[in-house]
């Protein structure tokens, strides 16, 4: 007996002392690293390194990998954290919960493990989340609490979301603080200079890139994603420094697609960080500012995959540094970050992992009401065959990286109806044999409603983002809502456009100008040494009838080009563009090949100004086009050095958003007097506006005077506690409105007579009077989003793009951005024009 006795007590020991002795072998963030966290940043590599001998470490309960790199070749990864018996499982764990979803085929089983996806610093100069997530994961791993929550729980950590714009964050407070920080909210160390940490190498903020996936770094981690499907995902943040900590509920406007039971959890998620931060004394704040409506952030976009979506927001960010000064006159240090983040991250886990078994019972029933009986209006979504072919491939590739299904008709019915998203009405609707159907019965069905809905619907109008943006619009296609389910058979591909021509030597090669391809297609061209022409008016050759803006590749302009046949052949098979053919360059009606009407294309040089003052997210949307997706060399410039600089060596000056002082602006007139050609987008129209020697002027509104009057004195009685509200009346949260194009004019070249834009300034420009008036909004131009009363009226019959011809030069106004976030797709093509054809 006492033998036995003996046994038993050296079996406890061993069982007691054996996760004791392993966890002493993982070493703290302070252990490892050689400094207490919050005493210094860490470096992006010092953080990887951290989990890589976390890893080593806790072999059977840690696997960290790479899962991409960003533009500037830094590693993303991930760890993944969970018991040793799940972690031995871990395959059949993700695919399980593929199975629940319905992305994978199969029954899953009904031991299924909650999913918790915690990602860290999508914006660089946030920084203290990459600090905190380290002492997360060895808490994680190190606290008996913890270690029964991930007995249920398998734990997905991304240290660092974007690793560049955090280094260039970090590298540039390590270089201006001194041996110790200075708190003063006025030291040079709480000013970060231009560009911020925040955004990518490109400039893009990577939090509003999540549906749009237009930045390497958001298509990698998507696609990772996707692969596992989280039930709970939270992204990590910083705000102002005075401002305290923000977690869940999200405040309102929620978009009508988020459950009863995404809202609950939230309430519980929230109550049980609350709970810490009771008993710490900490302040927080719930349920204001961020809101759960445009899909494209961190919260929102896990949220329409069933998961619940979350954003947590710590007071400090770039100011904020190592300490500073609060205007209650307390420090905030990095310590204090990192704790409250650290708090809450394993509050997330601990909430789930407590609530594992409904937490995956309710994600269940999202997935069966999406597969089997979706909610909302419309069940159908049809892209018409009509559509010019490449413009559809460009939305079916976009499709296909969110996993959205799509085919053809099973059976075409003989009569239905739906909304026309171009009429804007309801009305009878004939399926074609080759129209793409898009219905809400299968995985991604919210997703689907959430993109493709004609209207967004606001509980409240007080936002914190963009309102609008219904894919048919974005990508400029016929479409039709229907509420009635359409079955689907599989897609058979898109047939290749391509063809060797049946003649030898054609005098000309012919190509349209309709889509995104065919703007990739002239540039490779240009950049291969290919001459090109384009029409400017419409013609007929061969008995076939061509647009303006159709491209002219003559035999006549490239006769020293050594295999010019060939590289016009591979290049348009390239973008699966059809080639026309012609022997001869006579017309059958219009202008022959040879007449001036046949424009000779001169290929341009940029410059595309950036600096301070220039806004950077709005300069790297065009940096991006350029190097990403036009791959045609753009020089960038200091706003500051153009005096530096002969602008005669220019064809082509761009000004995105932003501020441009006097001498620069009349320094470029002259250039244009001399035949430059201007392209100024966004606000950085007004600094033209109402100036003597440009003819753009801002519009204004006139009422009767009675009328009038009696608007003043509303006005004056209006409530404070309605003042939020009340400017509202004024604002445009990025709303949807239909342009009147005219498409003669080369900047209106392959577009419609209507153009759906994304506008986002709230005031208006006068048609010009001189110019070339090419994108108007006339009355009833509204279509969606949120705009204020009196935002509409100044918008009537107003500017959007237009031309104005000063000397042998153009200066273009483009007061809507047409690549907006790079989510925009219908406007890259006359953002093309604009830098091609206008002014040639």
């Amino acid at each position: 007996m006492k033998h036995s006795l003996q046994s038993l007590l050296l079996i406890l020991f061993f069982c007691i002392s054996i996760p004791q002795t392993f966890a002493q072998s993982i070493q703290s963030p302070e252990q490892f690293l050689g400094y207490p966290l919050g005493s210094r940043f860490t470096p992006h590599h010092r953080i990887l390194a951290y989990f890589e001998h976390l890893a080593s470490s806790a072999r059977d309960r840690v696997k960290f990998s790479q899962y991409g790199e960003t533009y500037e070749h830094r590693p993303l990864t991930t760890a993944i954290l969970s018991s040793p018996e799940n972690m031995s499982r871990l395959e059949e764990i993700r695919t399980n919960n593929l199975k629940i979803t319905g992305l994978m085929e199969g029954s899953p089983a009904s031991d299924a493990k909650a999913i918790v996806w915690l990602s860290y610093n999508v914006h660089g100069n946030e920084s203290v989340s990459s600090e905190a997530v380290m002492q997360t994961a060895y808490e994680l791993l190190t606290s008996p609490k913890a270690t029964a929550w991930l007995q249920n729980t398998v734990v997905i950590l991304d240290p660092c979301i974007n690793p560049d714009g955090r280094e260039r964050y970090v590298n540039w407070y390590n270089q201006v603080v001194g041996e110790k920080p200075n708190v003063s909210p006025y030291a040079r160390e709480h000013y970060e200079p231009s560009p911020t940490g925040r955004p990518n190498h490109y400039l893009f903020d990577l939090n509003r890139d999540w549906a749009w996936q237009s930045q390497k770094e958001t298509q990698q981690r998507i696609a990772l994603y996707q692969q596992w499907m989280p039930h709970i995902h939270a992204d990590f943040h910083e705000m102002g420094v005075n401002s305290p900590y923000y977690f869940a509920p999200a405040a309102e406007p929620y978009h009508k697609e988020v459950t009863t039971w995404q809202r609950d959890f939230q309430v519980t998620i929230g109550k049980n960080h609350a709970k810490y931060f009771d008993q710490n004394n900490w302040l927080y704040f719930t349920k204001e500012t961020f809101d759960l409506l445009y899909p494209s952030y961190g919260d929102t976009w896990p949220t329409f995959h069933g998961a619940i979506g979350m954003t947590y927001e710590q007071g400090g960010s770039g100011r904020a540094g190592l300490g500073i000064i609060m205007a209650n006159g307390d420090t905030l240090t990095l310590k204090d970050r990192i704790d409250h983040h650290h708090v809450v991250g394993l509050s997330t886990v601990e909430a789930t992992a407590l609530n594992r078994e409904k937490v995956v019972q309710e994600f269940k029933k999202y997935f069966d009401i999406n597969n089997n009986n979706p909610t909302g209006t419309y069940k159908t979504f049809v892209i018409s065959a009509d559509n010019e072919t490449n413009k559809v491939s460009e939305l079916l590739a976009y499709l296909d990286k969110q996993q959205i299904r799509y085919g053809y008709a099973k059976g075409i019915p003989a009569k239905l109806s739906g909304y026309n998203y171009f009429t804007n009405k309801e009305e009878n609707i004939s399926l074609q044999k080759n129209d793409i159907i898009i219905n809400t019965y299968q995985p991604k069905s919210t997703l689907v409603k959430v993109l493709f809905n004609p209207r967004t619907i606001l509980s409240d109008s007080v936002t914190y983002d963009a309102t609008a943006w219904a894919i048919p619009y974005s990508y400029g296609l016929k479409a039709f809502a229907l509420s009635q389910k359409i079955e689907i058979e599989p897609f058979k591909g898109v047939v290749s456009q391509t063809s060797r021509p049946n003649i030898d030597r054609p005098y000309t090669y012919l190509a349209k100008w309709k889509s995104f391809k065919d703007l990739q297609f002239l540039v490779k061209l240009l950049n291969k040494g290919i001459k090109v022409r384009f029409a400017e008016k419409e013609f007929s050759l061969q008995n076939k009838k061509y647009d303006a803006g159709t491209l002219a590749i003559t035999r006549t302009d490239n006769e020293f080009v050594k295999d010019f046949d060939n590289i016009v052949a591979s290049v348009a098979s390239e973008f699966n563009l059809p080639l026309d053919y012609a022997s001869t360059g006579f017309a059958n009606a219009g202008f022959d090949i040879g007449s001036s009407s046949m424009r000779f294309l001169k290929k341009p040089n940029i410059a595309l100004l950036t600096g301070d003052g220039v806004q950077t997210n709005a300069f790297g949307e065009l940096w991006h086009f350029f190097d990403q997706q036009l791959g045609y060399p753009a020089n960038v410039i200091n706003a500051n050095t153009v005096n530096n600089i002969r602008l005669s060596d220019f064809d082509v000056m761009i000004l995105p958003a932003g501020s441009y002082n006097a001498g620069l602006i009349s320094q470029l007139r002259s250039w244009v007097q001399q035949g430059g050609r201007l392209i100024v987008l966004e606000e950085a129209n007004f600094q033209f506006a109402d100036n003597e020697n440009f003819e753009l002027k801002k519009a204004k509104i006139e009422q009767p005077k009675d009328e009038k009057e009696k608007k003043n004195l509303e006005e004056y009685l209006r409530k404070y506690g309605d003042r939020e509200r009340t400017a509202l009346s004024d604002y445009i949260a990025t709303s949807i409105f239909k342009v009147a194009m005219d498409n003669t004019h080369p900047l209106g070249y392959g577009y419609d007579k209507e153009y759906y834009s994304l506008r986002q300034i709230a005031e208006g420009f006068e048609y010009l009077k001189s110019g070339w008036n090419v994108g108007v909004i006339k009355e009833n131009a509204y279509i969606d989003g949120f705009t204020g009363y009196k935002a509409k009226q100044k918008l009537k019959n107003t500017l959007v793009f237009g031309v104005s011809e000063i000397g042998r030069g153009t200066v273009v106004h483009l007061v809507d951005n047409p690549i907006f976030r790079s989510s925009w797709a219908n406007g890259r093509l006359l953002l093309g024009n604009a830098i091609f054809f206008v002014g040639q």
